[in-house]
């Protein structure tokens, strides 16, 4: 590892402990708890698979003709993780995304899909996220959290995007959440199953592979170059 990114991960870890000690895990105790978490957090599983997209989008050709953008490399690392993302399996081994199986996990517990559904539909119909927004009751948390992500990939700037992708939304979930769903699936495994593969899917597939993936996807793009890092 090299010493940009041991200087970085140094900086953000008082900022890494405190996601993994929120206080939000602690009040989490019944699985009507768990589905007002997954109402919100859905928003940030929904602009994830954006931010990738945009990263794809930058580093790869995805209009016609196609000619060869940017390095093999960075290629390779990007592609290998949209297919992972966008096309895993579920339980069954189903294929669908991540997104998608964070979607079958709020509808076998009983979770509020409302909001997402009509959000994503409101954008569909080319209504702006201010809009779509309104439309879907949308929390100003979540708002917000969804503005930075696409300020971010408004930026057009694939080092900042593969940083955010990299150091925000890898590897940050604690273990006592993990144990908490296990728990909780043990009790009502008829409501939880699903959810606990995803999270289960999530630190195997994202927290481990992927994650080699995007800090390799960084050490790339940001190079020799101190201004990226």
């Amino acid at each position: 590892m090299n010493s940009y990114i041991e200087n970085i991960k140094k900086t953000i870890d008082p900022l890494r402990q405190e996601i993994i000690n929120h206080k939000v895990y602690g009040v989490i105790n019944s699985v009507d708890d768990l589905n007002v978490f997954m109402k919100y957090h859905v928003f940030a599983v929904w602009d994830f698979m954006s931010l990738l997209k945009a990263l794809q989008t930058n580093l790869t050709c995805t209009s016609i003709p196609w000619f060869p953008v940017g390095s093999a490399d960075t290629r390779f690392l990007i592609n290998e993780i949209v297919v992972g993302e966008e096309s895993d399996i579920d339980m069954n081994g189903v294929r669908m995304s991540h997104f998608e199986l964070y979607l079958k996990a709020m509808e076998q517990s009983g979770a509020f899909t409302t909001g997402i559904h009509s959000f994503i539909r409101a954008l569909k119909n080319a209504s702006t996220f201010p809009e779509a927004y309104k439309v879907a009751n949308v929390p100003d948390a979540a708002q917000q959290f969804v503005d930075f992500t696409f300020d971010i990939i408004k930026s057009g700037k694939s080092h900042l995007q593969a940083a955010i992708f990299t150091f925000g939304r890898e590897d940050l979930i604690p273990e006592m959440f993990m144990n908490l769903v296990k728990e909780l699936s043990t009790s009502h495994p008829e409501k939880i199953n699903s959810f606990k593969y995803y999270l289960e899917r999530h630190i195997e597939v994202d927290g481990d592979h992927h994650s080699h993936l995007a800090i390799e996807m960084v050490n790339t793009l940001c190079g020799d170059d101190a201004q990226k890092w």
